[in-house]
């Protein structure tokens, strides 16, 4: 794919001339480009970009043929016709410089000597010296409307109805045919032909006309705005050997342009829309593909307002188009209608200040060499020329232009080279691109790059003609060999050089336009439209290891395509359509079963015919097993751009691994997937084996991550640069700078929606179980409701069969069905809210499900909610449920959060709206009712945090007590005494003193027996006790031990826990600097022993 990089660049011309540059016409191979003005014919090379030769036509000349105005190249680029304003063809020889060879030669320094020794050596690097020698005009005495080149002759349409056929050398009595257009008879299809004149057509005349080689037959627009198209039925053109069809109910075309590769006619209109036909093979009619306009979404200040379309033009490759308008800007579209980039918006339509910029009014335009230039004549007579850069087709994303590539930094295996792996590709970590500069030495002799696969691998003596592929350690290449002229299938090692020495070398019969590799399998497409297969096989029998290549196979396909250069892409794939898919069979990922060839768009499948008896491989020899012959094609897909597979297999995820994923330009993307019966049970016979499923992405694939579930792109990035702004605006400023970032995708939602839609939920339910450990599943559980929603939600039509309830009954089956609600719930308008939860359920009953599973997070979110469906009364009632958990749990800041909500509410709570004060009394009274109902809230809110202190301190977690004042700012000095005599009162101080250490974690003194003040002599516990005490060694223990706590007789007033505070500090303090003293030398460093066992509880709470 396409996209702009940095500045354009802009060329002067180096003569001088008040006329003004307004039309280039690129040459066959786009190496030369002829540049038109009044009086004036420029040939320019294009690497380097400078002026060759230029004709100036005399005064008295100008006057006779009139002003130039459209020109075009013989197709081996030796002539150069000129079309003038008062009916004139010039044509003009272009002849070498004799022996000044080249104009401009690269001067190298001493000591770097270029050696030129083998014949395919190119020299691009130097623009050649010509010259333009005019022969004698023909006047065709009618103003000239369109000029197309063919092989010997050149077609010229006129004003006065007439299709003059010119030989190009301008000899002979047939150097100068005419036709009529009234002449050719025209029909919707050619089933309903008709012949005789056409007296419709009186009158009327091609503006506009371009031929379709592989549709044979031209592409025309008529004055009167039809579109048609004409078919010679012979292979010369002669008035009773032409049939033309008629495009129906289109009557405002401007200009057309076909695209070979694809047999697609791109025909502009007045309403500033592009309409792409093609050809019915049956009938012969035409047939709308699709069309390409600008969008109210995406542009709805311009959509309607760009004028006609002006220009129209592919690339070299068929794979893009670019169109401008009368009212300026350039837009590009892929083949099938995907949208690329639009200069009419953004940052290329407007200013950092937000002013708006003058679109770019262009006059002429065309294709560079390999369709890394755009050639553009302004208005304003300066010739562009904005770089673009090309994707490769692989499963990692590879850019190139024409002096470096661009590849994504990773291994997209890395991560998935074990079945239980759940992480991700390395290719997601950064947006970063690796970028690797070709060495201007080597472009020199081998500009431009044209290969696309995995990087650019050249020799002077040959070309690469079929593309390049990587097998393990080996660079598998299809070439041409300039020496021994002969088609060759190389294979070079990694860590060797790329030198014939260390080469795998095998003839081929054909010339190879396409090449691919399937495990150790290689497959190869053909001129002569044959496919064939070679087995890889590595061999470590010398120092260099090498690759034995063998024929497997070889299938023609001349009856099923037209022409070699319709295939774009040839795929050898382990996809099937038969019975076989089952659980029990994942080695078919392993094995050939099918050909995978785009014609033209068109997806073809050729799967091997399995329809004989089958012999098992463990029964045939390696050297005998024959391959099973292929059965005849079948279409599976329209409009297909490009085909992504993976020979990889992994049992977790075989749903994305064994399906077949295809890019469809505006129709998005489409997936081919397997289908499998659940738990190993038999297929239900009405069941399909597989099924496409369509979806749509916001981004130009470019990759497909398959375990990942994630599709790889690419976008064009602006940087505006206003401060070079000044008299004359210059390029830069009125262009933005432009630079290529990588972007992705998920597009699992969109499958499991199209299951659901399809009542495939058990197919749904087993993909997603297989991706539930990719980090944004979730995410994708909200994309798919928050899609369903948004357009069930606001269609303006009953729904007769709605999805919604599918898809929450679907989520349920997953442990994230109430996050995934909520915060689909949260991103959406709150005008969709009713639709949502008449789906999934009352929200109160989602919130106390979140309760029950101590989800305290997912059930505020919730309370969010219920603020905005419910009447304050009902939020109250929840908010104090949550709050009273979260006091509960330990969750401070929801806490806090809970704490400003009950505020909020207790703030805005009215049961009515206020009335209207008409007195100076009621204006007084309402802000002091606001001021007590803000102190009642605040009272409730105390009230609450009253009650979860009370239920500490009856249950003696003072731990958790202190942690609760601390965090949520309680004051806890001013309520321990206003509880003194309540629940700060100690009924059982055991208890408490054991609940106290246990809540600390702090250990129990042991006392030796000798001691004087132990309580051991007084008689109060028992004997057994003592021994306890005495074999005691740690704190766990005393607080297992059973204890008898016969008090003795006190005082029965009760104790509370601020009574006496002070003076039980000081006896504390006392007994333990006595105890410390009387203390036996090993008791002690007992008692230390149990101290630093618990050393980091005492440190941690000693503050």
């Amino acid at each position: 794919m396409y996209f702009l990089t940095g500045w354009p660049r802009r060329l002067l011309c180096p003569l001088r001339s008040e006329e003004e540059p307004f039309h280039i016409q690129p040459s066959s191979q786009r190496f030369y480009f002829a540049v038109l003005s009044e009086t004036q014919l420029s040939i320019w090379f294009s690497r380097p970009s400078v002026l060759i030769v230029s004709y100036i036509e005399s005064a008295k000349a100008a006057a006779q043929f009139g002003f130039y105005q459209k020109t075009q190249w013989k197709p081996d680029d030796s002539m150069i016709a000129v079309a003038t304003v008062k009916g004139y063809i010039l044509l003009f020889d272009v002849v070498g410089g004799g022996d000044d060879k080249y104009l401009y030669e690269p001067v190298y320094p001493k000591g770097s000597a270029r050696v030129r020794v083998t014949p395919g050596y190119k020299e691009e690097q130097c623009a050649p010296a010509l010259s333009l020698e005019m022969k004698k005009p023909v006047d065709l005495e009618a103003p000239i409307t369109s000029l197309q080149s063919l092989q010997e002759d050149l077609l010229v349409c006129t004003a006065d109805g007439y299709l003059h056929v010119l030989h190009w050398d301008g000899q002979g009595s047939n150097g100068h045919k005419a036709i009529c257009l009234t002449t050719i008879p025209f029909s919707l299809d050619l089933q309903s032909a008709r012949g005789g004149p056409s007296l419709e057509l009186e009158g009327v005349y091609i503006r506009c006309m371009e031929y379709c080689v592989t549709l044979d037959g031209y592409a025309v627009v008529l004055s009167d705005g039809r579109l048609g198209f004409i078919t010679p039925l012979s292979n010369t053109i002669t008035a009773d050997q032409l049939q033309g069809v008629w495009a129906a109910d289109v009557t405002d075309g401007t200009c057309v342009a076909v695209n070979n590769k694809y047999r697609l006619m791109a025909f502009g209109t007045a309403s500033g829309s592009v309409l792409v036909y093609m050809i019915d093979t049956t009938t012969g009619s035409m047939q709308l593909s699709h069309k390409l306009e600008l969008t109210p979404k995406h542009y709805p200040d311009i959509y309607n307002k760009t004028g006609p379309v002006k220009l129209i033009c592919w690339s070299p490759d068929c794979s893009v188009v670019m169109v401008t308008w009368e009212c300026g800007g350039l837009s590009l579209w892929s083949v099938f209608g995907a949208h690329l980039i639009c200069t009419l918006g953004e940052d290329f339509a407007y200013r950092s200040d937000g002013t708006k910029k003058d679109p770019i009014k262009i006059s002429s335009m065309c294709w560079g060499a390999e369709g890394y230039h755009l050639w553009v004549l302004p208005n304003k007579q300066e010739r562009r020329r904005q770089e673009e850069q090309q994707e490769s087709n692989q499963e990692q994303v590879l850019l190139h232009g024409e002096d470096r590539l661009y590849l994504t930094c990773g291994d997209p295996t890395q991560v998935h080279s074990t079945s239980d792996s759940h992480g991700l590709s390395t290719l997601l970590g950064h947006k970063h691109w690796h970028v690797v500069q070709i060495h201007s030495t080597y472009l020199e002799s081998n500009w431009p790059i044209r290969v696309r696969f995995t990087i650019c691998v050249c020799e002077q003596n040959m070309t690469v003609t079929g593309g390049l592929a990587w097998w393990n350690d080996f660079v598998v290449v299809a070439c041409y060999n300039f020496i021994d002229q002969q088609e060759q299938l190389r294979l070079y090692q990694r860590s060797s050089n790329l030198d014939n020495a260390f080469a795998s070398v095998t003839k081929l019969h054909s010339d190879t336009l396409l090449l691919n590799v399937f495990r150790d399998m290689v497959i190869l497409f053909r001129a002569d439209c044959s496919i064939c297969l070679y087995s890889l096989e590595r061999r470590n029998d010398s120092p260099n290891p090498s690759a034995n290549v063998e024929l497997l196979q070889e299938v023609s396909m001349s009856r099923y395509i037209p022409h070699p250069a319709l295939v774009v892409s040839v795929t050898l794939t382990s996809v099937r359509t038969e019975t076989g898919i089952t659980l029990k069979a994942p080695q078919q990922a392993c094995m050939a079963e099918s050909i995978m060839l785009n014609l033209a768009g068109q997806l073809i499948m050729l799967q091997r015919d399995r329809s004989g008896p089958q012999v098992r491989e463990k029964e045939t020899p390696a050297n005998n097993k024959k391959l099973l012959p292929f059965c005849p094609p079948v279409v599976l897909a329209q409009c297909v751009e490009n085909v992504w597979t993976t020979c990889r297999s992994n049992r977790k995820k075989r749903h994305l691994l064994e399906a077949l994923w295809l890019s469809c330009g505006e129709a998005g993307m489409k997936v081919w997937l397997p289908l499998f019966p659940r738990d190993h049970r038999k297929p239900h016979s009405f069941l399909s084996r597989r099924i496409m499923l369509p979806f749509h992405i916001n981004i130009y694939p470019l990759a497909v991550l398959f375990e990942d579930a994630l599709v790889l792109g690419a976008t064009n990035e602006t940087v505006l640069y206003d401060g070079l702004q000044g008299s004359s605006e210059p390029l830069e400023a009125v262009f933005p700078f432009c630079t290529v970032e990588r972007t992705s995708q998920i597009y699992l939602h969109h499958i499991l929606r199209q299951l659901l839609v399809r009542n495939l939920g058990e197919q749904a339910l087993m993909l997603a179980q297989s991706c539930a450990s990719l980090p944004y599943f979730p995410h994708v559980m909200e994309l798919m409701v928050h899609v369903v929603l948004e357009e069930e939600a606001t269609s303006r039509e009953p729904i007769p069969d709605p999805l919604l309830p599918t898809v929450a009954k679907f989520i349920t089956e997953f442990p994230l069905f109430l996050q995934t609600i909520v915060h689909c719930a949260r991103k959406t308008e709150y005008a969709l809210w009713n639709y949502l939860f008449a789906a999934v359920g009352n929200p109160k009953d989602l919130f106390e499900e979140c309760l029950m599973a101590q989800d305290l997070d997912t059930a505020a979110s919730y309370l969010i909610i219920l603020q905005n469906m419910e009447v304050p009364a009902v939020s109250r009632q929840h908010a104090t449920l949550l709050f009273n958990t979260a006091l509960e749990q330990g969750k401070w800041d929801l806490c806090r959060h809970m704490i400003r909500f009950l505020k909020a509410i207790g703030s805005g709570e009215m049961d009515t709206p206020p009335p209207t004060p008409t007195t100076q009394v009621r204006r007084l009274i309402c802000p002091l009712d606001l001021l007590l109902k803000e102190c009642a809230e605040n009272m409730y809110i105390d009230m609450m945090l009253w009650r979860h202190a009370r239920h500490l301190l009856e249950q003696v977690r003072l731990r958790d007590l202190g942690c609760f004042s601390a965090q949520l700012g309680f004051e806890l000095i001013g309520w321990l005494c206003r509880e003194r005599n309540r629940v700060a009162r100690v009924d059982d101080f055991v208890s408490a003193l054991k609940r106290l250490h246990k809540d600390f974690l702090w250990p129990f003194p042991v006392i030796p027996v000798g001691s004087l003040n132990s309580p051991l002599k007084n008689g109060r516990c028992r004997t057994v006790l003592s021994t306890r005490l005495l074999k005691s060694q740690s704190a766990d223990s005393l607080l297992n031990s059973d204890m008898d706590t016969a008090l003795p007789p006190t005082n029965p007033t009760n104790h509370t826990w601020l009574d006496g505070l002070g003076q039980s500090a000081k006896e504390m303090d006392t007994a333990s600097s006595a105890h410390s003293n009387q203390h036996s030398p090993q008791t002690h460093d007992a008692f230390l022993s149990l101290l630093t066992n618990k050393a980091w509880d005492t440190n941690h709470f000693s503050t």
